[in-house]
């Protein structure tokens, strides 16, 4: 998908089902729900589907980080060349995804604590 550009805007294991092929006794992962894919060739928007899909797999599927692993792994030898950029925007996005999680908890708890203080 990410080969030709396609950005798929809600990667997540809820978008993706498994059909068993009974002639190989394999199974084929299918991607379903496109409404909110667009094509784009920016390593940043790839970057994010991905980090979408890590955080579906680390919030629904517990202990599934090796899973996570096998799939970026398969996913780097899929895209080559474009892997090492993909993968260092991969990371600065996590790093933003922290900050984000770490700034909403402060902003959680200081709401807490003005109602606490104003009541």
């Amino acid at each position: 998908m990410h080969r030709i550009d396609v950005i798929h805007g809600d990667l997540t294991t809820s978008n993706m089902m498994l059909r068993h092929l009974e002639s190989t006794s394999t199974a084929e992962l299918i991607l379903i729900d496109f409404g909110l894919s667009y094509q784009s060739t920016l390593t940043e928007d790839k970057a994010v589907d991905l980090y979408v899909l890590e955080r579906a797999f680390s919030s629904t599927h517990p202990d599934s980080e090796p899973m996570f692993n096998s799939v970026l792994a398969a996913y780097a030898d899929t895209m080559g060349k474009d892997w090492p950029a993909i993968k260092n925007r991969l990371d600065d996005v996590r790093l933003r995804g922290r900050k984000r999680s770490m700034l909403s908890g402060v902003t959680y708890l200081f709401s807490v604590q003005f109602y606490y203080f104003k009541s």
